[in-house]
């Protein structure tokens, strides 16, 4: 496995390939090349297939957050997440905020992460 921070060459394309197997939806491809210009990845290669991406919105000063941990479904529970979120860690100027979708608490805490304020949405109009 290969990994790379802050990896300038991942395509939108290839995000999207692997965005859709574990989170099935529509996405725009226009506005996702734009979104990945602003955010530091860190994605994990397996030759030229994209098994892992973690993604951080950072002001650079205070303020970091965790937009997306992704790993293919046939390659999650082989430490590829860890390993991206110790990346994460290692490279961030910030601290990281980040929510977790419901059940995979225990992963985040194996890795040393702490439970930390409540979230809440605004929903675009």
């Amino acid at each position: 496995m290969k990994y790379t921070v802050d990896d300038k060459k991942m395509n939108a394309e290839d995000f999207l390939s692997l965005a859709r197997q574990v989170w099935p939806g529509e996405y725009d491809l226009p506005k996702t090349r734009e979104a990945l210009k602003k955010t530091i990845n860190i994605t994990a290669y397996d030759g030229a297939i994209l098994a892992g991406c973690l993604r951080i919105l950072s002001d650079g000063c205070f303020f970091g957050t965790i937009t997306e941990l992704l790993v293919l479904p046939q390659y999650q529970h082989q430490g590829i997440g860890s390993r991206l979120l110790c990346l994460a860690r290692e490279h961030t100027p910030t601290i990281l905020y980040f929510g977790a979708q419901p059940g995979v608490e225990p992963f985040y805490e194996k890795n040393g992460c702490q439970k930390s304020l409540q979230s809440y949405i605004i929903d675009a109009l």
